[in-house]
């Protein structure tokens, strides 16, 4: 795979949609790009994809869902692989709202501002009522952007986890089980020292406590934005995630492997 590309969504639960695309990272593999659909009482759309697919992400959207019937944008932060098509889903979805952070609408007041009578602020430990559940807002263990914030829904046992707990790959699969203990485990630690390098200098006590939160919500279902769905995989996730912090840092090519890969 050299460039990014939409793949067809798949039920991650019956009442949960992925919407997946993969995004080539050279030297590296390649990383899941998930948004997901929310079939709630109030359908609920989380994230929104890269900028560059924003075409083929509106098909593959409303395969599954009519655009025009979400309520709800669940916007985990405002990284561009995940506000590809924010625009597109606010005109499409005139009942809808985002829920974001303060953080978040400062965030994207920088380069997309929000129309603020449709932005809806939660911040996390606080609840949202979708209709049919209550959606809680969790700051993951591990992230890129000071926004950033996931949530747990009670009804699917599903933590929505952002960034955490994604996993660079080889090749694209749907189950998280299918890339193998060995895959899985050097795929999420490489991930999380490029992708929040912080984890090196944390707090061993402090960090310990934050996957042990995660781990006290019982989720049967862990649906990252870069992995692919994890089902009865939560122990195990947190086990690899808590070997970062001693893990080797990332450091990229400099110039001189630049030039290398140019004259190649």
């Amino acid at each position: 795979m050299d460039k990014p590309t939409m793949f067809e969504p798949y039920q991650a639960a019956p009442d949960i949609d992925v919407v997946p695309a993969y995004f080539p990272i050279p030297g590296l593999g390649i990383i899941p790009i998930n948004a997901f659909v929310l079939k709630a009482a109030e359908p609920l759309l989380v994230d929104t994809g890269l900028v560059p697919l924003s075409d083929q992400f509106m098909e593959k959207l409303s395969s599954v869902s009519d655009p025009q019937d979400l309520r709800w944008l669940w916007l985990t932060h405002a990284d561009q692989d995940h506000v590809g098509s924010l625009r597109r889903i606010l005109q499409a979805a005139p009942r809808l709202r985002v829920i974001t952070t303060f953080l978040g609408a400062g965030r994207m007041s920088l380069f997309q501002p929000l129309p603020m009578d449709r932005v809806y602020l939660l911040n996390p430990g606080q609840s949202i009522s979708v209709g049919d559940r209550i959606l809680t807002a969790i700051k993951p263990p591990s992230y890129d952007a000071a926004e950033t914030t996931g949530f747990y829904d009670p009804k699917a046992a599903a933590f929505f986890c952002a960034d955490c707990l994604g996993a660079l790959m080889s090749e694209p699969e749907q189950n998280a089980a299918d890339m193998g203990t060995a895959n899985l485990r050097e795929g999420l630690v490489k991930w999380a020292t490029v992708d929040a390098p912080w984890l090196h200098t944390v707090n061993k006590r402090s960090f310990s406590k934050s996957l042990s939160r995660v781990r006290e919500l019982s989720a049967k279902l862990i649906l990252s934005a870069h992995l692919p769905v994890a089902r009865d995989m939560t122990e195990e996730l947190l086990g690899y995630l808590a070997l970062v912090p001693t893990a080797e840092p990332f450091v990229g090519p400099d110039q001189q492997a630049l030039e290398a890969m140019l004259r190649g």
